[in-house]
């Protein structure tokens, strides 16, 4: 293994594939049990849109299978128990687990938001090591929603399929069915497009289009 930390290697493993380390948290273990560290992995923006498409099958879920790939013979290498954010049941608790390793808060419209990335990010997997990793100091931060006073997110939806308490799937489905809906197929949703933290990690139009059609898939099978 190279030399330097874990946490820098793992860093370095994982750039080719545009992965990213999204912080981590040492587990509260039992006196009797191994000391362990959990660290997350996941994408900012497009940047892993590009080695994804060069591996894409265009088979079901085949960026959850291209995430397997990546994270599993990586995370052998370095002796790492691996979670995926997308299996289940039983489903793992991976909010719990991001809100305690990063500045993410709930936004509005349910999606976890990042103070610099806003809705444009996401968490993959986790590696568990039986050891204590040094982690990068969080550096405190407030939630951008608390200072948004339009809200525009819960505002632009065209169907108002968004308020500060719920979230009205089966009329989504319904409007991405339409022609008026192909905007928020091709583009994603109008909500997530109309925050104004991290516009410049806006998802492009592939990947925008692989999971707004993931989302149509799993809720109408088709």
């Amino acid at each position: 293994m190279p030399s330097g930390s874990i946490y820098d290697n793992l860093t370095a493993t994982f750039d080719p594939y545009r992965l990213v380390l999204r912080g981590g948290i040492h587990l509260k273990m039992d006196k009797s049990q191994t000391p362990q560290t959990l660290v997350l992995v996941g994408n900012i923006g497009s940047e892993m849109w590009g080695p994804f498409s060069r591996e894409d099958t265009g088979l079901p879920n085949s960026l959850d299978h291209w995430t397997r790939q990546v994270v599993e013979p990586i995370a052998e290498r370095f002796g790492a128990a691996t979670y995926f954010a997308f299996e289940g049941p039983p489903y793992h608790p991976f909010q719990q687990w991001v809100m305690q390793a990063e500045n993410v808060f709930q936004s509005p419209i349910g999606s976890l938001i990042h103070p610099k990335y806003g809705l444009w990010h996401a968490y993959r997997a986790a590696l568990v090591l039986d050891e204590v990793l040094e982690l990068p100091i969080q550096k405190s931060a407030a939630n951008p929603c608390d200072s948004c006073e339009d809200k525009p997110c819960l505002s632009t939806c065209p169907i108002s399929a968004f308020t500060s308490e719920t979230y009205d799937v089966p009329s989504r489905v319904k409007y991405l069915k339409t022609s008026d809906g192909e905007a928020c197929l091709t583009e994603s949703c109008a909500a997530r497009r109309a925050c104004p933290v991290g516009i410049e990690f806006q998802y492009n139009e592939a990947q925008s289009k692989h999971h707004m059609g993931a989302f149509f898939k799993a809720q109408t099978g088709k």
